[in-house]
Parts: structure tokens; C-alpha cells; sequence
């Protein structure tokens, strides 16, 4: 979720808060036996409107809207829609989001501190290959340039400063977040052997020169051997090839949670590997693991994709039925602040939302919905005086401890140039990785916030013992769908296929969830393709 996209937009897919409900709450400090205050803030999915989604319990149409182009969804895959439509000289659209915000997945909160991240947070550094994306960086101004190599030259206030990444690990931290110091020989043979792998695979082609992995995924070789690694979890593959050591598996569950919400027991071996191979690490000299970051995480790029959608998009509108009629496509959409419905007639609807919503806005979409797969989320955003290490290694911009539950918190002041902070603000990120994600949906809600602050404190301590006690405030952000998961058979499979079919040239999808990655670059090319597929229809319909 690190590194994601969602919902109305949906990592790291959403609805929106399921009200915003601020308490004060007292806890008892209890090494010194005396009270003090929390403010904690509670954030998410609306319930109530998503029910009224799922019942249909809408008020009739009482305005009518024509146009030629509707995006349903504001999230990176609409936004980036909505540049395409632009960059084909297309203006005349409409975006229609649910949220009083743009953005989905790649979303902010602010308190008088600092920004900080509602879900995705980073962009690693583009595959040269990837000219798409390399050019929105350059319009953006965070490619300045190329160097005499042909390398993109990035601002180097966008690139993490130092230190980048550090790991609590033996009660000690250290830097990187792949275990070190204090393994023995066997553990790190077992490492060394897993990274080398890993680079025969990010360079591995197919016949036709197609790299076996590869971003966007759709230009990912298909061969039988690609597929095979589709049919099996990363666990079973790794035990196929002899990889045991705790540490290696502890920090391959910790990457696969990070883009995909499932931990190693559940994720198919080609997205682990996919975690690896398909980043070229080729757009710097040192071929470093650099990453783009920003207080407010990938909010600055769904700024970036704003201008595009500028009186041209309708928030708090919910679209609660799609269909063709008169070779037209028609959406009816309800107002969540006036409380009325409008329909609204298309030439052509995109409908840039994942399928646990389109579910509800097509006719026989339940079935095909159940094959896709998503992690619930928690975030905790918490205002702090101080965190004390007991260690020499600094704070850096991303923080994990080791045999931890959750995948430890960013530092969301880190690029402030401003490097002295009185109060530090962190973000905390924790995916509900299981086999049975429903559950763990209806456990996210079930469960009080006094109950997931509880256990937001009790995983922090084990490197901030008092962490409690330093603490101004938390909020507490819960996504009930936080990402397409590719379980086995997920990504090769039919039901990614179907679900991505435009209806009678009419209706088209475009989600990362018909990726099966949910990264910034599938929801940006998402976005580019299925406008140029959809100019084409029209081409050849003309």
C-alpha cells in the first residue's frame, strides 16, 4: 500500500471517512501513575453510503446531464484518464467521485505539522523503458533533465534525502531494511543466493525479447514458465528452491505486504518475484534503489494530474447504476449533499473503479466480482515529542521492526528541509494479510479504535518503548479494501480478462485492479490505455 492506488479514486485502492469522529480519551501513563490526554481521530470507508450503494436506496433522477465522455472515479486511473482525453485534444468530459477529494489511494491528511499520507506514499524510480511516465516526471518538473548517459536527472529535493531506510533488528537498528548484522553464515548464503536469483529474473526474456517481468505488466512476457510461477504461492516457491532462513522470509513477507497487502503464505510467486525483477533499477548510474517521496506521499502526484479534471468533475457524487440505452451509455448518480440523483448520458463511459464497486453499478458483475481479491488497511498517523532509539542510527524516512505485526512507519517529515522538528509526525501502515480476507474486513470494522490503538502502541514499542507516552495524537484510518491482492492464478487468469472487456464499445474499465499490481504505474497506464483503446472504438466505429 506503500505504493498504490484505489476506490474513487481504491499501495498500497476508496470509499471515504466513514465519518470523521474526533474523542478525547484518556490513558493512564502508567510510570507515573497520572492521566493524560490522546486526541485521536477515526477515518475511512463510508459505511452508510456504500449500504445505500449495495440496496439501491436512491432518491429517482430529477436532473438530466449529456456529455460525451463520463469518468467515473477520481483516482490516479481517472486523473490519468482525464490527461489523455486532454493530450487528444478531448475537453469535453466529466469526472464523477464519490469522495470530497481527488485522488483515491493516493490521498492526504495535514495537521499543523506536517502532510502526511492517506495510503500510497512513494514512486520508485521509473524503468527507462517506461517513456510514458518518464515524460508526465518531466512536465511535472521532477525530471530536470538527462545527463550525457541519457539518464533522467530528478530533483533532488523529490529523491529521499539520507538516511533513507533503517531496520530494527536483534534490538538494534540498523541501516536497509534487509537483515544484517548478526546473521549467521547459513542465513546470509541463503540472502546472497536470493538477490542473485532475483537478478537473473529482472533480466530474463522471453524468445520474442519480452522481459519476464516487467512495468506496466501488460507488457510482461505470457510463456508457459511465467505462467507456472502465476499457479503457486511465493511460499511454495520458495520451499521448491530451498529457501528457509527466518530472516530471508520475514523480510520477503514484509515486501510482498507492501505492494500486494499478503504476506508470502498467500501471494502468487510471480507477484513476489514481480516485487524484484520487474524494476530495472536502470534510471540512475549506481543503479540505486532510490525512491520519489513527498510528506503528503503520492498526493503530490494526484495534484500534478488535478489540472486536468479543473471544473470539470462533480465530488461527493456517487454513480449507482450504469447501462446502455439508445446506444447511449447512462449513469444515474446520486448527490450525496443535496440528496438527489441525476442521470447522465454518454457517448462513452470509462468506468475507473476497481470490481467490489462495479459490481453494483453493472447487471450480472456479482460473480465475476468474488475472483478479485483485496486487503483491508490500517494507517495510524500519530503526532509524537520524541522518538527515543537508545541507538546512534538516525530516524529515517522509513522505519521497520523486525518481528513486528504491522510494516513499520515513514518519517512524513523527512523531505522537510527543515530538518529540526519539536513534534515528528510518522505514519504506520499494517495490512490484514489472510487467507480469509473477508473476515479480516468485518474484523477491521468490528473492532473498537481503542482496540487498534492499542495495538498500534503495543508493535511500536518493541523499538520505541515509550512511544505511549510520547504521543500527542493518532488518527486511525481503516480502508476496507486497500488493494487488489493477486492470490494464485490471479494474474493470468480469466476472470482479470473478462472483467476488463468494454461493453458494446460503450462502457470501458480501467482499475489497478485488472493489473493485479496495485502500483502508481499501473494506475497511470491504466489510464492511457484504455483511452487510446477507446479512441480507437471510435475510429473504427466512425
Amino acid at each position: 500500500m506503500k505504493n498504490g492506488e484505489n476506490y474513487n479514486n481504491s499501495r498500497r485502492n476508496f470509499f471515504k471517512s466513514i465519518a470523521v469522529s474526533l474523542l478525547i480519551i484518556p490513558f493512564l501513563e502508567s510510570c507515573k501513575e497520572k492521566a493524560f490526554t490522546l486526541l485521536i481521530r477515526l477515518s475511512g470507508t463510508n459505511h452508510i453510503l456504500g449500504h445505500k450503494l449495495r440496496v439501491q436506496n436512491f432518491p429517482k433522477p430529477t436532473k438530466e446531464i449529456t456529455i460525451p465522455y463520463l469518468i467515473v472515479g477520481g483516482g490516479i486511473t481517472g486523473l490519468s484518464a482525464a490527461r489523455q482525453l486532454t493530450k487528444k485534444g478531448i475537453t469535453d468530459f466529466l469526472v464523477v467521485e464519490l469522495e470530497d477529494h481527488l485522488g483515491g489511494n493516493s490521498s492526504n491528511g495535514e495537521n499543523k505539522y506536517s502532510k502526511y499520507p492517506l495510503g500510497a506514499h512513494y514512486l520508485p524510480l521509473p524503468n527507462v523503458e517506461d517513456t510514458q511516465l518518464m515524460q508526465f516526471l518531466e512536465e511535472e518538473k521532477i525530471i530536470l533533465g538527462y545527463d550525457l548517459n541519457g539518464l533522467p536527472e530528478f530533483d533532488e529535493t523529490q529523491l529521499t534525502f539520507a538516511p533513507q531506510e533503517r531496520l530494527f533488528y536483534k534490538n538494534n537498528w540498523q541501516e536497509g531494511v534487509v537483515p544484517k548484522q548478526g546473521n549467521s553464515d547459513q542465513e546470509e548464503r541463503e540472502l546472497s543466493r536470493f538477490f542473485k536469483l532475483m537478478d537473473t529474473f529482472r533480466s530474463k526474456k522471453d524468445s520474442n525479447g519480452k522481459f519476464w517481468f516487467m512495468i506496466p505488466q501488460s507488457q510482461s512476457a505470457t510463456n508457459h514458465d511465467v505462467k507456472a510461477l502465476d499457479s503457486i504461492t511465493m511460499m511454495q516457491w520458495l520451499e521448491q528452491n530451498n529457501f528457509s532462513s527466518k530472516p530471508l522470509l520475514k523480510y520477503l513477507d514484509y515486501c510482498c505486504k507492501d505492494d500486494f497487502g499478503l504476506g508470502i503464505a498467500y501471494v502468487s510467486a510471480y507477484a513476489g518475484i514481480h516485487y524484484f525483477a520487474a524494476r530495472k533499477l536502470n534510471a540512475s548510474q549506481n543503479k540505486a534503489d532510490t525512491v520519489l517521496t513527498w510528506p503528503e506521499g503520492n498526493a503530490r502526484l494526484a495534484q500534478h494530474l488535478q489540472k486536468y479534471v479543473t471544473d470539470k468533475c462533480l465530488k461527493n457524487h456517487l454513480v449507482y447504476n450504469i447501462k446502455i440505452h439508445d446506444n447511449k451509455a447512462v449513469a444515474t448518480v446520486f448527490d450525496n449533499i443535496s440528496k438527489t440523483s441525476t442521470t447522465i448520458i454518454a457517448n462513452k463511459i470509462l468506468l475507473a473503479t476497481p470490481q467490489f464497486v462495479n459490481q453494483y453499478l453493472l447487471e450480472n458483475r456479482k460473480k465475476l466480482a468474488t475472483e478479485f481479491h483485496y486487503t483491508p488497511w490500517l494507517l495510524a498517523t500519530l503526532v509524537v515529542s520524541g522518538l527515543s532509539d537508545n541507538n546512534r542510527f538516525p530516524l529515517c524516512w522509513d522505519n521497520i521492526i523486525y518481528g513486528s505485526k504491522g510494516l513499520g512507519y515513514v518519517y512524513d517529515q523527512h523531505q522537510s528541509l527543515q530538518q529540526v522538528h519539536d513534534k515528528k509526525v510518522i505514519t504506520y501502515y499494517y495490512s490484514f494479510s489472510a487467507a480469509d480476507l473477508k473476515s479480516s474486513r468485518r474484523e477491521l470494522y468490528k473492532k473498537t479504535q481503542e482496540h487498534w490503538i492499542k495495538m498500534v502502541f503495543e508493535d511500536l514499542k518493541i523499538a520505541h518503548p515509550t512511544i505511549e507516552e510520547d504521543t500527542q495524537s493518532i488518527e486511525i484510518h481503516l480502508l476496507g479494501h486497500g488493494m487488489i491482492s493477486p492470490v494464485p492464478g490471479f494474474i493470468y487468469g480469466q476472470a482479470k480478462k473478462e472483467a476488463a472487456q468494454s461493453i458494446k464499445n460503450k462502457i470501458y474499465f480501467a482499475h489497478t485492479d485488472l493489473a493485479g499490481i496495485s502500483i502508481f504505474e499501473e494506475a497511470f497506464h491504466q489510464g492511457i490505455n484504455v483511452i487510446n483503446n477507446m479512441m480507437d472504438d471510435t475510429t473504427m466505429d466512425s
